[in-house]
């Protein structure tokens, strides 16, 4: 027997054009994962598609206008799955299913074939030539998080006075040998990519800006795990060429920094309850 139909997927199914006659009782619906949003993999006849509904709050914090302009960019330019429509007012997506697409994780970046293709991939995004809407500036967003936990009165991590001073450092040493700002993801989980065995997708940009390239990898390899073999063969793909200590080092330095970024955030939410 057929599952009913969840009524916020009929209703955001009914509002958009694109699936406006279809018969909703002929659709196959497939709820996948997401960590604030609701995804779901939506066959019919039309095609295979993932309808993304925002969760809830999520408009408080993700300026979704932005959102829409880098993901269409990233779309044009063969990273993201192909945008089909974008309701900027509730956050609701439709994109195409990525066909034969597995959804990386830790162990299959161990695979030096995935490895080169994800290379590839954000090679290709930071290369688009399109500036992203938004601005990430890595520091503002620390001293913005700081000055939230100091209103709220919440304690910091044990240990914390000694990574501020090492953040203070690098801080000093990624600001006196400026990179110009690329188009990036600026969260790239490991779940944000996804292979097809020819090429890796790179999905999700809710929190997508110009930004230093080497954030991007720096906060891959953290998520990834990556061992050094692992980051050499990554970053090998990228420049297509073995990466230079120069560019080794700044990527090391930001793979500090997103540690100290996320934690800071994982605080804040903490803090909020």
């Amino acid at each position: 027997m057929r599952k009913a139909v969840e009524p916020a997927v009929s209703q955001a199914l009914a509002s958009i054009s694109f699936f406006e006659k279809l018969d909703l009782s002929s659709i196959k619906i497939e709820r996948l994962g997401g960590l604030t949003n609701r995804n779901y993999k939506i066959d019919c006849t039309l095609g295979v598609f993932v309808l993304r509904l925002a969760g809830e709050g999520t408009s408080d914090y993700i300026d979704r206008k932005a959102e829409h302009h880098n993901a269409l960019i990233a779309s044009n330019a063969g990273v993201n799955a192909q945008i089909i429509h974008f309701d900027v007012d509730r956050g609701t997506m439709v994109s195409r299913y990525i066909d034969n697409g597995i959804t990386l994780d830790i162990t299959a970046f161990k695979d030096e074939a995935v490895l080169n293709r994800t290379g590839h991939a954000f090679r290709q995004l930071h290369d688009c030539g399109q500036a992203f809407s938004g601005e990430f500036e890595l520091f503002q967003q620390i001293d913005q998080y700081l000055s939230v936990l100091n209103e709220l009165g919440a304690e910091l991590p044990s240990g914390y006075a000694e990574v501020q001073k090492d953040a203070e450092r690098l801080r000093t040493a990624l600001t006196s040998h400026p990179l110009p700002n690329r188009p990036c993801h600026c969260d790239p989980m490991v779940e944000n990519c996804v292979d097809n065995g020819k090429k890796v997708f790179v999905i999700d940009f809710e929190y997508a800006g110009n930004n230093d390239p080497m954030w991007d990898l720096g906060d891959l390899s953290v998520e990834g795990d990556f061992s050094e073999e692992q980051e050499n063969i990554f970053m090998t793909a990228y420049f297509g060429h073995e990466p230079t200590p120069f560019d080794v080092g700044r990527m090391v330095m930001y793979k500090v920094m997103c540690d100290l970024l996320w934690t800071l955030w994982g605080v804040v939410q903490h803090a909020n309850n």
